[in-house]
């Protein structure tokens, strides 16, 4: 049985792509982790079936001290992990709203937008101490078309991470390596006769 830890601090959107993605697996134990005690992540761990815990930041050092996990998945969490906790953690990945090195920190979707780039996306990578700094697992780019607002620009960047999110946490987990062909996959796995060259899967 692998365990996998889930952090976040807020909505929990990403959290909720992740769990419906490995609805099926049953070697799988996750758990939700969140700084924050009222937030709606906690909704979706009940609503989902998925145990949850509320972990103040400076208890993190402790709690992964004691518990260890195949892998932690930051999913929002809005703090900056220390060296010595991320130690503790062991592999701990996290997606960013930008292609990374390219507009670190927060506001990124906002920075991305204002500074008038064509193309932006979404970056999944490993943790270290500075901030969105470790190594690229996957990226996936999304584009600004002419007289796009701000509002729609941030919607097609939460859609592509909750597409994205899921399989690279899956491949990481099981120690595969990430291919856009299984993204390719997962988008035609609703079963379409022609293939992703038909048109069908977009």
């Amino acid at each position: 049985m692998k365990k996998l830890a889930i952090m976040g601090s807020g909505n929990g959107s990403n959290f909720e792509a992740i769990i419906k993605h490995f609805q099926n697996r049953n070697d799988v134990e996750i758990i939700c982790l969140c700084n924050v005690k009222d937030a709606y992540i906690f909704e979706r761990a009940k609503n989902l079936g998925i145990k949850s815990q509320h972990l103040p930041f400076g208890e993190s050092f402790e709690y992964f001290s004691q518990n260890k996990f195949d892998l932690v998945v930051l999913a929002g969490y809005m703090r900056i992990l220390p060296e010595n906790v991320l130690k503790a953690m062991g592999d701990v990945i996290n997606i960013h709203p930008a292609l990374l090195p390219s507009f670190k920190g927060k506001d990124s979707i906002r920075d991305a937008y204002e500074c008038g780039v064509k193309v932006s996306g979404v970056t999944v990578h490993y943790v270290v101490p500075e901030v969105d700094s470790g190594r690229i697992i996957a990226q996936y780019p999304v584009f600004i078309d002419n007289g796009m607002h701000l509002d729609e620009f941030e919607a097609e960047m939460h859609a592509v991470e909750h597409k994205l999110y899921p399989i690279v946490v899956e491949k990481v987990l099981d120690d595969k390596v990430f291919d856009f062909q299984d993204l390719m996959k997962n988008e035609c796995s609703g079963g379409c006769s022609s293939g992703c060259d038909g048109g069908c899967c977009k």
